[in-house]
Formats: structure tokens, sequence, C-alpha cells
């Protein structure tokens, strides 16, 4: 069962990472932090606190949990990360005022009853005193559609939920389908008090571009898919055409904090299985994770809160922990300390929030 389990998840991912032609433009040149300042991309520079409370949770219990890295290798610094005195990390249990709604990227759906996911990173979180929740979207639909089901599921939350506020976290097309929910229905706007794209399809991806939506339609046919087909138009919701044009006509609302957590590993992290993809936006941008380059991960005037040193897949999905032949082969450099990282997050905007409000 278990060869058969890998033969899916390596046809997922070649899905996932195939194009149909070599995308062909120069390499930026220009210093990360300056290039994410051009074109309206503005945005607070986070990443000292963020680090200080990342740093406090890995030395806590990081150690204790899964793929265990240190603080240096897990962050990147690029560039000069803004001075900032330190102050305590509050590591005491959260008192569940928020729920916190994740939202999966393009395929997940298909797929994760095959995966055996542990989900350890919510069941961390979890353990740490925050209500953390699944939010399912469709697995080869459209931003459009998805945010309806964002919506829905929202709206459909029980009498006792009704006056919490939510934290919405996207990764990669998820935070696109969050975006367009947020921005779409009035209604969400007065629940969400922050959003936060983990490696998300803000800005689309080159690859998308030259990828046909027949070819990740093939996952609704794997045995105990559990997607539908929906409106087909998940790979046209990440076209980087249709993705600026979109974020140029919706303006983003301004009661809702936004924070980006970017994914911008160093070479020698990024899985086998992605290193096709990589080297075809390579041809763009070499500072990519094998799925989305750098500058396209980045809410427009949010916070920006880490550069992550691992690569798309490392990013969320431990599939190197399902089966032991995966980290011997597509997905080699799938470790990180997701539990720790997804903690950090709800930390920091626990703690901005709050002073935020007061």
């Amino acid at each position: 069962m278990n060869l058969i389990k890998l033969g899916i998840i390596l046809f997922f991912f070649a899905l996932l990472s195939c194009t149909s032609k070599t995308l062909i433009s120069s390499t930026e040149n220009s210093a990360a932090l300056e290039l994410l300042q051009q074109d309206g991309l503005g945005f607070i520079d986070a990443r000292a606190r963020f680090r200080e409370i990342f740093c406090a949770i890995l030395h806590e219990h990081g150690s204790n949990l899964p793929d265990y890295d240190s603080c240096d290798n897990a962050l990147r610094a690029i560039g000069q990360e803004p001075k900032h005195i330190p102050a305590a990390v509050n590591l005491d249990a959260a008192d569940k005022q928020f729920i916190i709604g994740l939202v999966p990227g393009v395929g997940w759906q298909c797929v994760r009853h095959l995966m055996n996911n542990d989900n350890s990173g919510p069941q961390h979180v979890l353990t740490q005193g925050f209500d953390v929740r699944l939010f399912e979207v469709g697995g080869l639909s459209g931003s459009q559609n998805n945010a309806q089901q964002i919506n829905n599921t929202i709206m459909a939350l029980p009498e006792q939920d009704k006056e919490r506020p939510i934290i919405l976290i996207g990764y990669s097309k998820g935070a696109a389908d969050i975006l367009y929910a947020v921005a779409k229905y009035p209604q969400l706007q007065k629940r969400v008090a922050a959003v936060v794209s983990v490696a998300g399809a803000i800005g689309g991806s080159p690859l998308a571009d030259n990828t046909r939506q027949s070819h990740l339609n093939l996952l609704a046919y794997i045995p105990m898919s559990g997607c539908n087909f929906e409106d087909e138009k998940a790979i046209e919701s990440l076209h980087t055409e249709t993705r600026k044009k979109w974020l140029a006509d919706n303006p983003l609302p301004q009661n809702i904090r936004y924070y980006s957590i970017i994914s911008y590993p160093e070479t020698d992290k990024i899985s086998f299985g992605l290193k096709s993809a990589y080297q075809q936006l390579a041809a763009v941008d070499p500072r990519n994770d094998g799925q989305l380059i750098f500058y396209h991960q980045l809410i427009p005037n949010s916070k920006l809160l880490a550069f992550v040193n691992a690569d798309h897949w490392a990013m969320s999905i431990p599939v190197a922990r399902q089966i032991y032949l995966n980290r011997l082969t597509f997905a080699n450099k799938n470790e990180y300390p997701r539990e720790v990282l997804l903690e950090a997050i709800l930390r920091y905007v626990e703690e901005d929030l709050a002073i935020q409000n007061n």
C-alpha cells in the first residue's frame, strides 16, 4: 500500500510542477528588499520581532517537535533586518479569542485522504490553546468559487462562534482565495481581523501561465480523490496577469490586518521533485521556492514576517514524514519545523492585533 501511495503522490506533485514550454526572461538583479518596494508592493518590515518569537518557541519546545532546525537556518536574513529592542515573548496558552481558519492550496482537496497528513502543525497549536480549523475549498476551482466557499463556511459557524473574530491563514493559492473572499463579501470584513499569506500565490506564478487546467483535472480521477471539477478555473486564477489585474481592481479592506510569510530557500533546500519547476522559474528569477517567485508571495502593504528557508512543499506539506521513501526521492528536502512556524505566526498576529486595538 505504501508503494501505491508513493506513486499517487509522485503523480500529484509531477502535475503541480509541469509546464508546457520554457520560460524566457531576464533575471532581476536588484536587492530583494528593494524589489519588494517597487510596483506598489509596499510592506512593513516586522521580521525582527517575528524572529524573536520564532526563536523563543524553538528554544522552548522546538527540539521536542519533528524536523528541528536552528533559528538561523530556518529563517533567512535577507538584507538588513530592522533594529529591534528585545522584548519578552508570551508563551502562555492562548485564550481562544480567535477562530483560525486554514485555507489549503491547489489540489489539496483531491489528495488529502491519500497522504496521511499528520496535521501535526494544527494539532500542536491546539495544545497551545489556539482554535484552529480547516476551511475546505475546491482543489480544482478558481478563486471566485473558493471565496464563496470560505464565505459560506464562516456564515455557517455555530451560534457560539458568531461574535468571535477570525484569522485566516492561506497557503499557496489559498491565500489568493482568501483575498478574493474578504474583498467581495462585506460581511466577512466585519468578522475577519487578519489575513496571513504563507507562501501565498498573491501574484500568481509564471508556471501557471504555461500549464493546462486539463492536467490538473487528472487529480479527480485518482482513486479515493476527494475533489470534483466545479468551475475548473484553478490554473486560470493563478495566471500572473489575472492576479495582477485582480489586485489592481480590488482594493483590500483597510480594517483587516495583513501579514506575509515568504518562502525563499537556499538552492540546496529545493527538493528533487521541485528542481525542474525551480529551474523553469529561475529563467524569470532564481529567487523562487519551486512554485512561486518570492515577490509574488507578498500581500501589498502587509507586514513582512519572514523569509523562510524552505521550498514550497516544505512550507506546509509533511510528505517526507509519511513514507520513508519520499525523503529519499522526490521530497528529499522536506524537513522544516512547521509546528514552530505556525505557532510563531499565531503568537505574532495575536500580539500585534492586541497592540493595534489598544
